[in-house]
């Protein structure tokens, strides 16, 4: 008997189709793999179970603000490396790499446009910049967003999306805590409506400064919202925590967020809130 013997072994199907690569994402929540254009028609959301993916500054720019109406301000701040920080990288290093990975400035940007017609200036963090880390250049736009919303007399709207304070800025970037808090009570004492918008991530100097000050806080669904993590705090205390610790649903039951809102339905609430409160 005579066996038949493949004697090219990389033998290639001619008509095999290659499948490019980036198309399919999987979600983090429900392990679904989602096919990504239509993932992005739906806000980069999953229609499986609603899980709100992390997604760029723009989607925030399009979701909310009227088509054109946007200026950018504040885009020339640029952060220094006033103490020459040195770790496993240089932070002049990690500036630059940020830079070129997010082809933008800082972990923010900050436009006055209108939402459903009305004025509002929009601040909104990157957390693909440094962990959207709070630097001096985060807290100075910050600063000049509720100042500018101030003179104009508009509500002020801040997407947030943050590891914390930026350590490679040491003191510089804690009194960022200060410098905006004090600002914002400025702004309220002058009768000026603040609306933070917590993602995923939420946590550190951010959640223990302007991401708790808001006249109406709201959060996506489950986004990661405290000021240390859960794994910190679980070591510290000793003990397990409860189902959905941290996740904006639980932060809702114990009151310390007042809205839970889907991308799809976020332009229509904050618009209900201003006509109400303004």
């Amino acid at each position: 008997m005579s066996w038949f013997k493949r004697k090219d072994k990389k033998f290639k199907d001619p008509e095999k189709k290659s499948i490019p690569d980036g198309l399919w994402d999987k979600c983090p929540s429900c392990s679904e793999i989602l096919y990504r254009p239509e993932l992005e028609k739906n806000l980069s959301v999953c229609h499986h179970c609603k899980h709100h993916f992390r997604v760029v500054p723009q989607v925030y720019v399009d979701l909310l603000l009227d088509s054109g109406s946007e200026t950018p301000l504040y885009n020339n701040l640029e952060s220094q490396d006033f103490l020459k920080f040195k770790a496993v990288k240089k932070y002049t290093d990690q500036l630059h790499t940020a830079k070129s990975k997010t082809g933008e400035m800082d972990a923010i940007k900050v436009y006055n446009g209108t939402l459903n017609g009305k004025t509002v200036i929009l601040a909104i963090m990157n957390f693909r910049f440094i962990g959207g880390s709070m630097g001096s250049v985060v807290g100075e736009s910050v600063s000049r967003a509720i100042q500018k919303a101030g003179e104009l007399k508009v509500p002020f709207l801040l997407v947030c999306a943050s590891g914390g304070a930026r350590m490679q800025e040491g003191a510089i970037s804690l009194m960022q805590l200060a410098k905006t808090s004090t600002q914002l009570a400025k702004f309220a004492k002058n009768g000026g409506l603040f609306i933070p918008i917590l993602t995923d991530p939420t946590t550190g100097g951010v959640t223990a400064s302007y991401g708790m000050l808001g006249d109406i806080i709201l959060a996506e669904p489950g986004a990661l919202i405290g000021f240390a993590g859960p794994r910190v705090i679980k070591q510290t205390i000793g003990q397990d925590l409860p189902k959905g610790f941290q996740r904006s649903e639980f932060l809702l039951e114990k009151g310390f967020i007042d809205h839970i809102v889907s991308r799809s339905e976020m332009k229509e609430k904050i618009s209900t809130l201003i006509s109400l409160l303004v």
